[in-house]
């Protein structure tokens, strides 16, 4: 297949694109290479895409393009669409943190909401068979029902973030409704491992650790993460974009399910289904780095969940995903990867 992969200078876009390349996709990656965090880091990401087919070539792979392109630019957006004319397209473009919207809103929606329009729209005139798109477990805001299920209701965020991602949902169920367009949100939990944003906890966390400077640990370290591993992430992601989304014919408008629904549009939790604590989360780090933290235990933050649990029966009934990373293993990877990409 043809896929676009938006945001494929990313933590997860570059891995998923590695993937899809090694099992024979063409795959035509865009992200805008902003300095949200060191560029530096996202060109490491698409050399590591290069190195790999190089060192692969006598494989059967797929082949990988790279535009610098940003989803927010309407004109830029509808030529590419119809010049590459994709089979199937992974959005993971966006901004991303959640404290970050709290002092930057305006960017959300520049790149959540229009620039998620741009997608939509490019799909709906393109004949694109599957959208498959990044949400987030932040949309559960205020939710305290636990583990959070796909059909609990999520009419509370706390974050622009969280909003951008719950907008993103309701904009791709009207254009499944309205066009027919096969559309699936993938509410990601916790994403970690080789290779992550500077932003995240482990890279923040590393970092301060090797200078030896203290680190802080909100909520007292007491909240709990349902922690996934990146490799689980893009397994799952790939089984989904492959199962196209059909509409739920027992759908009832009375005792509405949030989701399905009678057009071909789905939503699902992807996540490790085990929380972990913060503050073992932050020993196990330690242990492979070999190095002690300083903490300084804070409260929790505005805009944040004192916990997330992802219930994803519906995912491992419907694609048979099965996360198979512990916590410890998959810090082990990453404490690897840190010590070698930054010396």
């Amino acid at each position: 297949m043809k896929i676009l992969v938006t945001g494929a200078a990313g933590f997860i876009g570059s891995k998923l694109s590695e993937e899809l390349i090694a099992r024979g996709d063409d795959v035509v990656g865009i992200d805008i290479l902003n300095d949200y965090y060191a560029v530096s880091l996202k060109e490491a990401r698409l050399k590591r895409i290069d190195d790999f087919i190089q060192v692969n070539q006598s494989q059967n792979l797929g082949t990988f393009r790279f535009i610098k392109l940003d989803i927010a630019d309407r004109q830029a957006m509808e030529t590419l669409f119809a010049d590459e004319q994709f089979d199937k397209v992974m959005n993971l473009a966006a901004q991303a943190g959640v404290r970050y919207s709290i002092e930057n809103p305006l960017s959300y929606v520049d790149s959540n909401i229009v620039g998620f329009a741009h997608i939509l729209e490019g799909c709906r005139h393109n004949k694109v068979k599957h959208l498959v798109y990044a949400s987030s477990s932040s949309v559960y805001g205020l939710n305290e029902s636990m583990p959070f299920s796909i059909h609990d209701n999520v009419d509370h965020p706390i974050s622009l973030y969280a909003a951008s991602k719950k907008s993103g949902e309701l904009m791709a169920h009207t254009y499944s409704h309205l066009y027919q367009l096969p559309t699936t949100g993938l509410r990601f939990f916790t994403v970690y491992g080789p290779w992550d944003r500077p932003d995240m906890a482990l890279q923040k966390f590393a970092k301060a650790i090797f200078a030896g400077d203290s680190i802080d640990v909100y909520n007292y370290g007491k909240h709990r993460r349902d922690f996934t591993y990146i490799d689980d992430i893009v397994k799952g992601i790939i089984r989904v974009l492959d199962n196209v989304a059909e509409s739920n014919p027992d759908w009832d408008g009375k005792i509405p399910d949030s989701a399905t629904s009678p057009a071909p549009w789905r939503i699902y939790n992807i996540g490790n289904q085990q929380p972990v604590e913060l503050m073992t989360y932050i020993e196990t780090l330690e242990e492979h780095l070999g190095k002690k933290a300083d903490k300084n235990l804070l409260p929790l933050q505005p805009g944040d969940v004192p916990d997330t649990f992802a219930d994803v029966d519906d995912l491992v009934q419907d694609i048979d995903y099965k996360p198979s990373t512990s916590v410890g293993d998959g810090i082990k990877a990453f404490a690897d990867w840190y010590k070698s990409f930054y010396k």
